[in-house]
């Protein structure tokens, strides 16, 4: 389908994320607390001294809460360096949610009974703890109100007057809502293949579904990882593969390979190897890309009036639900149910398909959410000189937006393009 935008404002252009301080999130607790970025978002210069951290008393309680700011890392990977400098598992880390990779973060995480020593002389580029809190209780996924942005969109060609211009047209327009779309890094990014491999999932498709996670590839992947990919495509030798792979961006492959060499037709086994907190994402990927493709028909069957209530619709919080689907689902009611069925048709799915046996992360109930998203406080901040884009111009955008939902999708709204 052809993208189709709801606002009427002129299209920005420009891009985002060309700069790691361009994309900026900050957590906001459920208290309303910010976990405020503080370091990574200056220049080398400007950087603040790295005080000692002093972690106090625990006092009997076992959980030990800590800010952790990042920048150009991939959560997991954060993780995983953490659990090895503390000598923890990663299953003592607790976290509300997610952040981004590529720009730079801050979020609340617990430890379980970790050694303050260690936490107190831990250190790893790109990475900061501080502000440490003993409590009773782990932090768990979705305990967050949302997260504050902060993005910076390069190479603009407008001048600044057009480009403030359009940003104020739009932060009006965004007031009445925008569509809910799941983000481009719901579904893999640049590579988008997370939705396809739970597609073939829920089909017990294994052998499938890994092959296509070890070999689909993109033009501007990593060289070394583009072509090993490449070699395992065409030779199929999980052995030279595990020697190709990069381990630095590949974990999750060289996992995978590593239980191919000794089990070469075993592929459910070798999905196994991936952490279970990543192996669920796969089907709630495929889940999050039926939820796009009705809001999508809605859109192409009613414009902009296809974010309003139209017959059938349930709702949630007063906002149309669309279908996230699972073995427990049920369809809306009118045309709501008509477009339903006719996206699930299409992906030649039906709820039954959700209840995947001997893999219970593979399975869902399924669910609805709220075709709306409402940015709020959305601010422009300043509109300049790009002095990375030679004759162009940048802005400087912020907002808040609730837990669950995506800031690209805000930005493909107005640059009226993808974006990753």
């Amino acid at each position: 389908m052809e993208p189709v935008f709801v606002t009427s404002t002129e299209t920005l252009g420009g891009r985002i994320k060309q700069r790691y301080s361009d994309f900026i999130v900050e957590e906001v607790l459920t208290d309303g607390r910010i976990c405020k970025v503080e370091k990574f978002d200056k220049g080398f210069t400007e950087r603040p001294e790295i005080e000692k951290m002093n972690v106090p008393p625990s006092d009997g309680k076992e959980q030990l809460l800590l800010d952790l700011e990042k920048i150009n890392q991939d959560t997991n990977f954060v993780f995983a360096r953490l659990a090895r400098g503390l000598n923890v598992s990663k299953t003592r880390i607790g976290y509300a949610g997610l952040k981004d990779k590529r720009g730079i973060s801050c979020q609340r995480i617990s430890l379980y009974r970790p050694d303050p020593k260690r936490i107190e002389h831990f250190g790893f580029r790109g990475i900061e703890l501080r502000n440490p809190e003993w409590s009773d209780k782990r932090i768990e996924l979705g305990e967050l109100k949302g997260n504050n942005f902060t993005i910076t969109i390069r190479g603009i060609e407008k001048n600044e007057e057009e480009a403030g211009k359009i940003i104020s047209e739009f932060a009006e327009q965004a007031k009445s809502g925008l569509p809910n779309f799941f983000g481009n890094q719901r579904f893999g990014g640049k590579r988008e293949i997370t939705h396809k491999v739970g597609r073939l999932l829920l089909d017990k498709k294994f052998e499938e579904a890994v092959m296509l996670y070890l070999v689909e590839t993109y033009p501007e992947e990593k060289e070394e990882l583009r072509n090993a990919r490449i070699n395992l495509a065409k030779t199929k030798n999980f052995s030279e593969a595990l020697k190709e792979f990069p381990a630095a961006d590949a974990r999750g492959e060289l996992a995978m390979l590593n239980h191919l060499c000794n089990s070469p037709t075993d592929f459910a086994g070798a999905f196994g190897k991936l952490p279970k907190k990543m192996r669920y994402l796969f089907v709630h990927a495929y889940q999050s890309f039926i939820f796009n493709k009705i809001i999508q028909e809605r859109l192409c069957q009613f414009g902009e009036k296809g974010l309003e209530k139209i017959d059938g619709d349930e709702m949630i919080e007063g906002e149309p639900a669309a279908l996230l689907p699972g073995f427990e689902s049920k369809f809306a009611e009118g045309k709501a149910e008509e477009i339903e069925r006719k996206i699930l048709a299409e992906e030649g799915v039906d709820f039954r398909n959700f209840k995947v046996g001997g893999m219970g992360e593979l399975s869902s109930k399924g669910s609805r959410k709220s075709i709306v998203l409402r940015p709020e406080n959305f601010k422009l901040i300043e509109v300049g000189t790009d002095e990375f884009n030679e004759g162009k111009r940048f802005a400087k955008v912020s907002f808040f937006l609730s837990k669950g939902n995506y800031a690209t999708t805000v930005m493909r709204e107005l640059l009226k393009e993808e974006v990753f």
